[in-house]
């Protein structure tokens, strides 16, 4: 399988695949793909019916989105879903909602995994809901399953699904709950996390636009990208 995605640094959709199937071990051949500097034309409709990434082309069916990738790995692999009827119910859910959901903390804290933002405050109504319902959702899964992970004590696609808002809290530096730091925490110190944030400070492509979006609402605090 191929799945292409675009900048480690930036792409939050692109992460959510990569991860589940780095985490579980499923085999599959990277291609970056990098937003064109300045803006303009992507490109990505050379290999992507919605010219948008991710991608995941496997013996020449092409499959797009991130829950519809999901879907067709989990028709091949049984551990991207939990086993258990309820578990794998609630995990269903819950991704679909962060799939289609949580708008204010997307627009408000675009993913940048290199930089620390602080926040200006107060923080928006929108944000501070989003924040509250996230919450919400990690409690319930964590205590109706028993954790580290949100359906139980293993990795599954539900997990992957809210990677990209561990490095949203620790970008902006969000203040949760202790249970749900403790979460966000655990999918941090994923060697898949930690190979994707490695990979994503050493990217030669500093995009401006993406750079404006991440400091339009708060003040630059730390850079560790590597400027080249």
């Amino acid at each position: 399988m191929q799945l292409y995605i675009a900048n480690k640094n930036y792409s939050s959709w692109s992460l959510r695949p990569w991860v589940l199937m780095r985490t579980l071990g499923i085999a599959f051949v990277e291609t970056l793909k990098p937003f064109p500097m300045g803006g303009g034309a992507t490109g990505f409709d050379s290999f992507s019916p919605s010219a948008r990434v991710p991608v995941l082309v496997d013996e020449g069916i092409t499959v797009w989105d991130t829950l519809a990738i999901t879907e067709y790995v989990a028709e091949q692999h049984a551990q991207v879903w939990p086993s258990d009827n309820t578990a794998r119910a609630w995990a269903r859910s819950a991704a679909a909602e962060m799939h289609s959901g949580f708008s204010a903390l997307r627009n408000h804290c675009p993913m940048s995994c290199g930089v620390r933002v602080e926040l200006n405050a107060p923080l928006p109504e929108g944000l501070q809901n989003d924040l509250q319902r996230l919450q919400a959702v990690w409690q319930d899964g964590l205590q109706r399953f028993g954790g580290p992970f949100l359906a139980g004590s293993a990795f599954s696609a539900v997990d992957a699904f809210f990677c990209p808002v561990a490095f949203r809290v620790q970008t902006y530096g969000l203040t949760l709950l202790t249970d749900c730091m403790a979460y966000a925490n655990t999918l941090l110190d994923l060697p898949a996390m930690q190979d994707w944030y490695n990979s994503a400070l050493q990217e030669p492509w500093i995009e401006p636009a993406h750079d404006a979006e991440v400091l339009a609402n708060g003040r630059l605090l730390q850079d560790y990208r590597v400027h080249v």
